[in-house]
């Protein structure tokens, strides 16, 4: 990577800091006069960046006023009252650099993009896989609604935000839906049945599409009015608030004005104008793919970048479910349309070593087999090492694929392989990999604790500095694999509560199962129903009803 300078850059009148790469964490340059550094910084909401003598970014934060809340860093009496961390981090502080913002939202928003980027060691917040919300709406939908989603996706809907304070805007969504009259609900075309379980329209906030009361024409002109106030564009709505909160304060009624004061201080909060801070638009920035994937190749001692990368994590966070996930990296982006999702059918309990075992032979083992099946009866397929006949394979079913849409794309074998674990994960991979005949497919095993590679027959890990952009690739697909395997355990979670305990009747199919609710409504029931009442269900015979019973008395 390319180094800075030795005198440090000094922001634009913008606030826009240079575009200069990192400096090597082996050079050290001399400590400039800080204060001098603050007479240049002004009275205005911003970021600021503190770094150590490395000119490692050790801790993002934000400020009314960067002028102050900079100056009270170097205030004499700060180093010896402040708590442990805190003059630990102004020991640290060798330089520092501001980002200027038009307002409070836009500094928290840039705040938490740069503590995800840089991981800052003196920062705890905004450091989860967690991001700000958006406001989502299908136009193509037949009753569009606004829905709220932390990311954004090249789905064709559209996206509003993000937006910095998630309470203010959960009540804005609600507010413009109350007023409007939008629909809440989760069936994409709701119909009658769905409005018999629906109170929207009895308490007026709801104009029920779903009945035929307003048509899908003047539906969407609301939806248009709720998206212009969400740009910013419509202020009658505001004014009306405001004029109402007015009326109610002259009669009295302070319990609703105050009501209305928060209504209308939560919609100023989110409509407040925010920008989007991406790169290359003056933020700085140390996701290069490309650069990344160069420079993991080099700490790992591969032949070239690993331009295709898979990650596999194992979540038990409970008895209940054992699953994992794969997650798939290209160019060093993410590859979305290959994730996998396991549920582990080998393992039982807790074994991470197992399951990830389980996990890697059916990955790869599908793989093989899919390439098997594109060449038939090759010979020189049968004689050909696995590892280099997968790889071949790939290589051409990529060109052909370019050429023409297949129905199912070849799925070419990675280049790397990242297990989110140490030592005994690891080698159950590895294992299982040599038992497919891929015991040459580059492979590595990345650890939380310390953020150590680990190497297969190595006992000595590979320590990356942690600014480097190696590590940050590495980081991000671990956490992706983790994010994706978590949603799949809380998705099955969510599933497991409206499971029955007829689910794990024997003989009894979703349709008896269905029949049998129909019938007696719940359960607790059908425990108190007799065998001969419970035969007279459609699809249950005598000597299915005698089991039902017994397998109920024992639950």
């Amino acid at each position: 990577m390319p180094e800075m300078p030795a005198t440090p850059e000094t922001p634009n009148s913008s606030g826009a800091m240079g575009a200069g790469g990192a400096v090597s964490p082996m050079v050290v340059r001399e400590k400039p006069d800080l204060n001098a550094m603050l007479r240049d910084v002004p009275h205005k909401p911003g970021v600021y960046l503190m770094k150590d003598r490395l000119n490692r970014i050790i801790y993002v934060g934000k400020a009314r006023s960067l002028r102050k809340r900079l100056g009270n860093y170097f205030q004499p009496s700060r180093k010896t009252m402040a708590d442990r961390k805190t003059r630990a981090l102004i020991q640290s502080i060798w330089d520092f650099e501001f980002h200027i913002v038009r307002n409070e939202p836009e500094s928290l928003l840039l705040e938490g993009k740069l503590i995800k980027e840089y991981r800052p060691k003196y920062n705890v917040s905004f450091r989860d896989d967690k991001r700000f919300l958006l406001i989502k709406v299908h136009m193509e939908d037949p009753y569009p609604k606004f829905q709220l989603t932390r990311v954004r996706k090249e789905d064709g809907g559209r996206y509003f935000g993000p937006f910095a304070h998630s309470g203010a805007l959960r009540t804005t969504v609600a507010w413009i839906n109350r007023e409007l009259g939008l629909r809440s609900c989760r069936p994409l075309r709701p119909g009658k049945q769905d409005y018999l379980h629906c109170n929207d329209d009895i308490i007026k906030n709801c104009t029920a599409p779903c009945m035929g009361r307003i048509t899908e024409e003047a539906y969407r002109e609301r939806i248009e009015e709720g998206c212009k106030m969400l740009e910013g564009k419509s202020k009658t709505m505001m004014k009306s608030l405001e004029e109402e909160m007015a009326k109610a304060a002259a009669k009295l009624d302070f319990e609703k004005a105050a009501h209305l004061r928060d209504t209308i201080a939560d919609l100023k909060k989110t409509l407040i104008p925010t920008r989007q801070f991406r790169r290359g638009r003056g933020v700085p920035t140390t996701v290069l793919p490309l650069e990344d994937l160069a420079e993991l190749g080099d700490y790992l001692g591969l032949p070239g970048p690993p331009k295709i990368m898979e990650c596999f994590d194992i979540s038990n966070i409970s008895l209940t479910h054992n699953v994992a996930s794969m997650v798939r990296f290209r160019d060093g982006a993410p590859d979305n349309q290959h994730y996998r999702r396991y549920r582990i059918r080998s393992v039982d309990g807790q074994d991470d070593f197992a399951s990830m075992a389980e996990v890697v032979r059916r990955r790869y083992s599908r793989i093989l087999l899919e390439a098997s099946e594109r060449v038939g009866d090759d010979a020189d397929f049968l004689q050909e090492d696995p590892l280099e006949a997968a790889r071949r394979i790939g290589a051409e079913a990529e060109k052909e694929d370019s050429e023409k849409t297949p129905k199912r794309p070849f799925v070419r074998i990675p280049d790397l392989v990242v297990v989110d674990g140490g030592k005994g994960q690891l080698s159950s991979a590895v294992a299982e990999l040599q038992r497919l005949g891929l015991g040459g497919l580059p492979i590595i095993g990345l650890a939380k604790q310390r953020e150590e590679v680990f190497f297969p027959g190595e006992s000595l890990p590979l320590t990356i500095p942690h600014d480097k952009g190696a590590l940050k690739l590495l980081q991000r697909i671990r956490d992706e694999a983790h994010r994706f395997a978590n949603g799949y355990h809380q998705l099955l979670m969510k599933r497991r509560i409206h499971e029955s305990l007829l689910d794990d009747c024997p003989g009894i199919s979703q349709r008896r199962k269905k029949a049998l609710l129909t019938k007696f409504g719940s359960v607790s029931r059908l425990k108190k129903a007799g065998e001969g009442e419970i035969a007279q269900v459609s699809g249950i015979s005598p000597g299915l009803a005698s089991d039902i019973v017994r397998f109920l008395a024992t639950r």
